[in-house]
């Protein structure tokens, strides 16, 4: 793992998206409220919660970080596309890019998981970094 203790605490921030691209009949029992397994959009934002928590469980080196704040939205875009972001922040020697991918990562994978019996052709990505901020390189956006 990469020492990290001789960088200065600052205020971290990332934002991460992820674009999940399936059927409009699809699309439209998940926005109903139509699906088997219940509500996508409450189970998504409370994986991504959830793996943002636990990002340094699954990626390897990945330092372990007291997260202050994680916001996962998820976006109903007719006719056939959810998209899904995630901010995270920290106040901590390292950033945040990792929890964020993770966040929408595993979100997307949780609306997979809801919409499959209805949908094998769902895609997921671009899983992508829209911006960070903190730290030493400073801010970045996409």
């Amino acid at each position: 793992m990469v020492d990290v203790g001789g960088k200065r605490v600052t205020r971290r921030v990332a934002t991460a998206e992820a674009v999940v691209r399936l059927s409009p009949g699809t699309l439209r029992a998940l926005a109903d409220g139509r699906l088997a397994k219940g509500d996508a959009p409450a189970v998504a934002r409370l994986a991504g919660i959830q793996a943002a928590k636990r990002a340094h469980e699954l990626i390897p080196l990945c330092h372990p970080l007291p997260l202050d704040a994680i916001h996962v939205d998820v976006e109903i875009e007719p006719p056939s596309r959810i998209r899904i972001v995630a901010e995270v922040r920290v106040r901590g020697r390292t950033g945040v890019e990792m929890e964020a991918m993770t966040a929408v990562s595993v979100a997307a994978l949780a609306v997979y998981d809801m919409c499959k019996s209805l949908d094998r052709g769902i895609e997921i990505g671009p899983v992508r970094l829209l911006a960070k901020s903190g730290g030493r390189g400073g801010a970045w956006r996409r």
